[in-house]
């Protein structure tokens, strides 16, 4: 395998691990906290939070800056020019990503504080749920710029020449 495919293999790899965390992430995050809603179970909600900062600490954090990396880089082996229309728009959607995911890192570190420190999920308070669902609403636009990035990656219907 030449260096190129590996580094390929490394980008398409990065790319699974974030839609495959984003989405595990999201579907037992929502999941535990309408189960937590329904139960009063306040730890299967803190696990569940827990275990959500870790997973993108370990998994999306990671996937992230090789992403980025292996996408320049393979820009720059393939002679693509960085003003191209397909590059600036995959960049573009990298950034808006980022621009939800960020918020949604803080938002993670604040309901897992928020769940840490009270005896029953009635204990709550309103700001905890609004913040679960901003959340929520943060990653949806998140996973459909993820699609689209991947809609890019696959079909290049955009120009990479500059």
């Amino acid at each position: 395998m030449t260096g190129y495919l590996l580094l390929k293999l490394l980008h398409v790899l990065s790319a699974s691990v974030l839609l495959g965390t984003g989405a595990g992430i999201a579907f037992f995050a929502w999941f535990g906290y309408r189960r937590a809603l329904r139960t009063g179970g306040i730890d299967g909600l803190r696990t569940v939070l827990r275990l959500t900062v870790i997973a993108d600490a370990c998994f999306t954090a990671p996937a992230v800056l090789v992403q980025l990396a292996s996408g320049l880089a393979l820009v720059h082996l393939n002679g693509w020019s960085y003003a191209s229309p397909w590059v600036l728009s995959a960049l573009g959607l990298y950034a808006l990503v980022g621009a939800f995911w960020l918020p949604v890192v803080v938002l993670q570190l604040r309901l897992r504080r928020s769940a840490g420190q009270v005896e029953s999920v009635a204990e709550l308070g309103e700001g905890f749920h609004m913040r679960f669902r901003l959340w929520f609403a943060l990653g949806v636009p998140a996973f459909v710029a993820v699609l689209a990035l991947y809609y890019l990656m696959v079909v290049k219907p955009l120009s990479v020449a500059g």
